[in-house]
């Protein structure tokens, strides 16, 4: 019989060590392996965007915007995802960079953030530095589309929101345009997840 696996040491989402930790070991619940239904369709019916994908992990989407003609950069922290995401990415895997997202600065104005289990990858105190920065980086018109988890289970990661939680976030800067359930979900999001797409609004004066 084989000796059980040693069990993972880093307890903290927040530091870039806990998911090395994961990726290196092959501890990936959170990874299907392929492209959600959501966003194909979602890009097979819009042209082509300035997008970003941050804490991308393997960065499955990556490859399939890029083939649509999509100007896509993913970006993670952590160092063993981006090397996972490179190793099978081909010809894209120089848009596949190390950054923080808190901290990056894309080349070329933003038309789109696509969301994959990055904010349910963070504490729920980090949601607003989120929110925030997704307002930051987008500008008016652009788009924030994707996944979001919702739970009411206070562990995690996967941390789950509430939709009130999310109005709470996103509403001060974005309208929500599509909600909808989503079919394809893999085991750790199924039946929690809805696809989203939210468009960021003209500031008013004073706000």
């Amino acid at each position: 019989m084989s000796a059980a696996p040693a069990p993972l040491t880093v307890r903290d989402p927040r530091a870039a060590a806990f998911w090395d930790e994961r990726f290196t070991r092959g501890f990936m619940p959170w990874d299907r392996g392929g492209v959600p239904h959501d966003l194909r369709d979602f890009a097979a019916a819009s042209a082509p965007l300035v997008t970003l994908i941050p804490g991308c992990g393997a960065a499955w989407e990556l490859a399939a915007l890029c083939e649509l003609g999509w100007d896509a950069t993913a970006i993670d922290f952590s160092a063993a995802a981006v090397a996972h995401a490179q190793a099978h990415l081909g010809p894209w895997r120089d848009r596949v960079l190390l950054a923080d997202f808190f901290t990056y600065a894309p080349a070329t104005p933003l038309q789109l953030i696509y969301e994959r289990a990055f904010l349910c990858a963070l504490p729920p105190a980090m949601w607003p530095q989120v929110a925030a920065r997704y307002a930051q980086l987008l500008p008016a018109g652009a788009l924030l589309a994707g996944f979001f988890f919702f739970d009411s289970n206070p562990k995690g990661p996967p941390f789950g929101i509430s939709q009130a939680q999310l109005d709470d976030l996103l509403l001060p800067h974005f309208d929500c345009l599509v909600d909808a359930a989503v079919s394809d979900s893999i085991a750790v999001f199924k039946g929690k997840e809805r696809w989203q797409v939210w468009r960021r609004r003209t500031e008013v004066h004073g706000q």
